[in-house]
């Protein structure tokens, strides 16, 4: 499959904190999240942490289709967590986490893996877009915002109520991510599909989805056809102008794009 991946910083100066790649088979996405704090928990960061475990994703997956998407991701986090266990407090609930987004080609199939809020969405040529994605944490968050909101900022109900959040995550009943627990990858959103179906493939991290489930202003089909005529770098303007319409805080944005080739065998290059 032909891959075209485009990737755009918050802001100028800033270090884009989600991670992209691909191989001639498969496409990774890994979207970081931190908390104010987790620099004094983690000496890596949030950068680090979403470059390796995307890193290490790649390189399972490039040993072979013989291991399922939520096993070599469980091995990735295993992988990353050992390597910062030692020297930063990996457990803590402020320490880098990460959505996650895999798509690979094995067989005739084009698989699927989803965990957190970044988003896959399936091109098909005889109907609208296969969208994947993880609505757990959006809609627990979302629960959280009018207490949070009228708290007052840095109080102890403040603080309270952002523990309480936090304690939904990786827990039954709540919201999964990547983090230090390889347990997570079991509760991913996985699927597959025939590669003959596909006409093209996308993934991408929140703050690039946005322009459809938070601005509104295009749709799955209008963002896919967006994506084959002009490339991901058209969706990252449009949503970087809807965000200084808006007035809307900047997120970290970006996206890979798989090209129709994934309907056929693979090729050899990416």
């Amino acid at each position: 499959m032909q891959v075209t991946m485009t990737g755009a910083p918050a802001w100028a100066g800033r270090v884009n904190e989600d991670f992209v790649g691909a191989l001639p088979t498969a496409a990774v996405l890994v979207d970081g999240a931190g908390i104010p704090g987790t620099e004094s928990i983690c000496q890596h960061g949030v950068a680090w942490y979403a470059s390796r475990l995307g890193s290490s994703l790649l390189g399972l997956l490039a040993s072979g289709p013989d291991r399922s998407l939520p096993v070599l991701l469980a091995d990735a986090i295993t992988q990353v967590t050992d390597a910062h266990r030692e020297t930063c407090e990996v457990a803590d609930p402020i320490s880098p986490s990460a959505a996650v987004a895999v798509l690979r080609f094995s067989g005739g199939l084009v698989e699927y893996l989803v965990l957190g809020d970044a988003v896959v969405a399936l091109e098909r040529a005889d109907a609208e877009p296969l969208v994947v994605t993880d609505r757990r944490e959006v809609v627990i968050s979302r629960s959280y915002e009018p207490a949070i909101e009228a708290a007052v900022a840095g109080s102890d109900e403040h603080q309270r109520l952002l523990r309480d959040l936090r304690a939904n995550r990786n827990r039954p009943g709540g919201f999964w991510v990547a983090k230090d627990d390889p347990r997570a990858a079991d509760e991913a959103v996985t699927g597959s599909c025939r590669a003959t179906e596909l006409t093209g493939a996308a993934l991408l991290s929140n703050g690039a989805s946005r322009i459809v489930d938070q601005f509104a202003i295009a749709d799955w089909p209008q963002v896919m056809a967006v994506l084959a005529s002009s490339g991901p770098a058209e969706i990252l303007r449009r949503v970087r102008d809807a965000e200084a319409r808006l007035a809307v805080t900047a997120d970290d944005a970006t996206i890979a794009y798989c090209q129709h080739q994934v309907s056929a065998a693979p090729s050899g290059g990416s």
